[in-house]
Order: structure tokens, then sequence, then C-alpha cells
């Protein structure tokens, strides 16, 4: 008999429901402000810094996270415009909360007379380590998945059982592009701890951290079937290639035309 799927929700406090998506995000969110902290005293920057920063930045991505979701299915909340606030029905987009936070970045930064890429380099490895723990809690949701596809199939893949069973939804199995998307942004938190002792040029690894997880999100979006279109594509595609093109050209810029840049072990 095929398992049941996993409870999206963690706790019932009386009336309140805690559910494993927000757990899985507040997680993230406080591992990734350790590790940030930890380099950021190394690069001479206090941690309060990123303490204030993320008690800023989290409530401002959240709600640009919403707004942008809104905005590409205004077709549907125009007519139901009760639902805007309901965000415990889902529908947040993560680049959205990614626009939300590095506007709040550059403001807190010119409000502390700090470098917006200096602390931008720090918290890179931080902001895509939280986002490949947050799609565990799509996976709890069972949200971010692909299209349909068999038991037998996921099977081959070597999946454990407690994913199998949790991809089986209404019915039907999906395919886990969750799971793809969380592996690829775990490589690239590795890779940006490498790239770090590589000693880059300042504003260089936030860089590098824009195009690896836009490389990734450009397929793994096309897989999906709940995202939101634009034209022949997916919206998070377009702007995961336009985001390729800003990052490489600015690093070739950078590279071309600016002399004495500081570098990122600079302090």
């Amino acid at each position: 008999m095929t398992a049941q799927p996993l409870n999206p929700i963690a706790i019932h406090l009386g009336p309140i429901q805690i559910y494993w998506y927000g757990i899985i995000i507040a997680c993230g969110a406080l591992l990734g402000l350790i590790i940030a902290v930890r380099e950021g005293n190394r690069r001479g920057i206090p941690k309060d810094t990123y303490i204030d920063l993320i008690m800023f930045a989290a409530p401002i991505a959240v709600i640009c996270a919403r707004i942008y979701y809104v905005a590409f299915e205004w077709s549907f909340y125009s007519q139901h415009p009760s639902q805007i606030v309901a965000i415990w029905n889902g529908g947040i987009a993560i680049y959205g909360a990614l626009i939300g936070g590095a506007v709040t970045t550059i403001v807190f930064c010119r409000m502390r007379h700090l470098s917006f890429w200096k602390i931008a380099d720090v918290i890179a490895p931080s902001v895509i380590l939280g986002q490949a723990l947050g799609r565990w809690g799509n996976f709890m949701d069972q949200q971010a998945h692909g299209g349909p596809t068999t038991r037998a199939a996921l099977e081959r893949m070597h999946l454990p059982d407690f994913i199998v069973n949790q991809m089986l939804i209404n019915g039907t199995y999906y395919v886990p592009t969750f799971l793809y998307e969380s592996l690829w942004d775990f490589a690239g938190f590795i890779l940006l701890l490498i790239l770090r002792r590589v000693n880059l040029h300042r504003d260089e690894l936030f860089m590098s951290y824009i195009i690896w997880y836009s490389l990734g999100r450009s397929y793994i979006e096309g897989l999906r079937t709940d995202s939101l279109m634009l034209g022949p594509l997916r919206v998070s595609q377009w702007l995961a290639v336009v985001l390729i093109i800003i990052g490489v050209g600015l690093i070739l810029f950078w590279r071309v035309k600016k002399e004495k840049r500081p570098y990122y072990l600079d302090t």
C-alpha cells in the first residue's frame, strides 16, 4: 500500500496552525544569518550589521514576493481582491523576494554608509543556501513540482520513499523539480565558498551567485507546471536570461574597464 503524503502542518496550537514551510524557511534564514555573521567578522563587518539587515529585509522580501506573484496573476486577483493578502493559500515568487531584498540592502547600506557590494558578496552564499533549504518547504506543501510521471520512473531515480510518496498529488505522481533546484542551489553554495577563497574582485562573488542561480532556474523552470507565464516562456525564465546577461556583462565590463578595484578578501 502506498504511504500517505507528509502533513504540511507541523504544530497545532488551538486555532493556530504552524506549517513546515514556515519552519523550514525560518531555519534557512537563521542558518544563512549565522554563516553571514561569521564571514562578516572575518571581513571586518560588525555582526550587528547582518542582524539589523535581516530584520528589515526579511519582511520586505516576503511582501515583494507576494506583490510579484499577484502582479503576474492579476487576471485572477482583480476578480478576487480579498485573496490578495491571503498568502497562507500560497502564491509567492522567489524573484520578487530577491528584488525586494536587494533594494532593501541597497537602501540599508546607504543609510549605514556601507559598501553594498561588500555586504552582498558576504551574504551571497547565505542567500543561495536559504533557497536550497526553502525548496524543501515547497516539498512539504507539494508545490514547485514538474509534470506528471509514474511511480516507476521516480523509483528508477533511486529517490527515497518519502520523496516518491510526497510526489503523489491527487492520485498522480509528479516530477520533483523542487529537488532539482535544491540540489543545484546546494552545489552553488559550495561553489561560492570555493570562489570566495580564490579572492575575486569585490562584487564578482555576488554576480557569480546571480549567474549560477539563474542558469539553473532558466532550465528547471521550464519543467514546472505551476509557473507564471509571459508569452511563450515563463516569467522566471525571461528574468533568468536577463540576469545572466547582466551578470556576465558586468563582470566583463569591470574586468576590462576598472582599475585598482578592491578584492573580496580585502578588509
